[in-house]
C-alpha cells in the first residue's frame, strides 16, 4: 500500500476510534477510556495531553504554532477529539434511539464487550501479587457502589458546572468509570449531555446561517454559559488527570492495570442488561428533557427469566459483544506484526 494511502487510513482509524470514544463517554455505564483502552491508543492519548503543560503554552505565547502542534502530538488529539466532537451530533443521537427502543439488546451487548475488554486487560497481566489483588478489589468495590448510588438534583450553578466537567471527564481517562453515569448521580447529565448539547447545536446553525439574534436570547445564552463552564471544567479536568495518570502509569504500572481491571469489573453492574429504568418524576409526573425524552434517574436490577425468548436474545447480543472486543485484540495484534 503507497505510504500517503496508509497515512490516510490511519488518520480516518484515528477519527473513527474517537468516535467511538466520544459515543461511549455519553452512554450511561460505558467509559469512553475503555474504549482508547481495548483499540489501543490510552497511554498515548494519556502521554499526549500531559505534554499540555507550560512549555507547551510558552511555545504557544512565543507564537511558535508548529513546534507547539508537533510538541502535544496535535495530529493525533485533534484527529480524537474531533472524532469525539462529531460522535455528540450524530453516533450518540444513533444511541439514544437505539436505547429507547432496543434498550435490553443495547445493554446487553455493552454488558458482553466490557466482558470481553476485562480478558483484553487481564490477558497480559500476570503480576497477581498481594497488593494488586486488593487494588482490583478496591476497584471493583468502587465501581460497584458508584452503580447503586442515587442520584443528587440538578444544580445549574457555573461553578458546579465546572467541576462536573472535571468528574465528567473521568471516563475518557480512567477506563471502567463511567463519566456520564457520574453525571447522573451528580444530578446533570441531562442538563449537560442533553439539554445543553442541544442548545448548543441550535446555536452554531444560528451562527452558520449568520442569525445572531440567540444573543437577545436569555435562556440560550445561559446554556452557552453551561457549556463554557462545563467544557472548560473538562479540559482542565484532561490536563490535570493526564498529568496525574501519567506520572502514576510510569511508576506503578502494575497496580494502575490492577486498578483499572477493577473498576471495568465493578462497572458491569452499571451495565447490566436486565433492570428497569426508574424516571425522575415530580409530584408524582414524570418529567422529560428537551428531546421529549424521559429523564433517567436511576435503573433497578434483576435475575432474568429463562423462560423468556427476550432472555436468550440478550445473551446472543452479550455473545456479540464479546466478539467485537475479541475482533478488535485479534486486528490489534495483526497489526502489530505487519508494522
Amino acid at each position: 500500500m503507497p505510504e500517503n494511502t496508509r497515512s490516510f487510513f490511519d488518520k480516518l482509524l484515528l477519527f473513527v476510534k474517537g468516535v467511538g470514544m466520544g459515543a461511549a463517554n455519553k452512554v450511561p455505564g460505558v467509559s469512553g477510556g475503555l474504549v482508547a483502552f481495548v483499540t489501543g491508543f490510552y497511554e498515548e492519548l494519556i502521554y499526549s495531553l500531559q505534554k499540555i503543560n507550560r512549555k507547551a503554552f510558552k511555545l504557544l505565547l512565543n507564537g511558535r504554532f508548529k513546534s507547539f502542534y508537533q510538541y502535544v502530538n496535535g495530529r493525533f488529539l485533534l484527529l480524537i477529539f474531533a472524532g469525539s466532537t462529531f460522535s455528540y451530533f450524530s453516533v450518540s443521537r444513533v444511541l439514544d434511539f437505539l436505547i429507547q427502543n432496543y434498550e435490553l439488546y443495547v445493554w446487553a451487548t455493552f454488558f458482553g464487550m466490557i466482558l470481553g475488554s476485562i480478558y483484553y486487560v487481564a490477558k497480559d497481566f500476570n503480576d497477581f501479587s498481594k497488593t494488586n489483588l486488593i487494588t482490583m478489589a478496591i476497584g471493583v468495590a468502587i465501581g460497584v457502589s458508584i452503580s447503586f448510588m442515587s442520584p443528587a438534583k440538578e444544580n445549574d450553578n457555573l461553578w458546579f458546572v465546572f467541576f462536573c466537567g472535571i468528574v465528567g471527564v473521568s471516563g475518557m481517562t480512567l477506563p471502567g468509570l463511567s463519566g456520564s453515569f457520574i453525571l447522573i448521580l451528580m444530578g446533570n447529565y441531562v442538563l449537560l449531555l442533553v439539554d445543553a448539547v442541544n442548545e448548543l447545536y441550535k446555536t452554531l446553525a444560528d451562527i452558520f446561517t449568520g442569525n445572531f439574534d440567540f444573543v437577545k436570547d436569555t435562556v440560550r445564552m445561559r446554556y452557552m454559559k453551561i457549556v463554557a463552564s462545563f467544557g472548560l471544567g473538562s479540559i482542565f479536568g484532561l490536563v490535570i488527570t493526564s498529568h496525574i495518570l501519567g506520572f502514576l502509569l510510569k511508576r506503578y504500572h502494575q497496580i494502575i492495570t490492577a486498578l483499572i481491571i477493577g473498576f471495568i469489573g465493578g462497572s458491569l453492574g452499571i451495565v447490566w442488561p436486565w433492570k428497569f429504568t426508574i424516571f425522575k418524576k415530580e409530584n408524582g409526573v414524570i418529567q422529560y428533557d428537551s428531546l421529549g425524552n424521559e429523564i433517567v434517574e436511576n435503573y433497578e436490577r434483576y435475575l432474568p427469566s429463562m423462560s423468556d425468548p427476550t432472555t436468550w436474545y440478550a445473551f446472543f447480543y452479550i455473545l456479540l459483544g464479546i466478539a467485537i472486543l475479541l475482533v478488535l485484540d485479534r486486528m490489534g495484534r495483526d497489526k502489530i506484526k505487519t508494522a
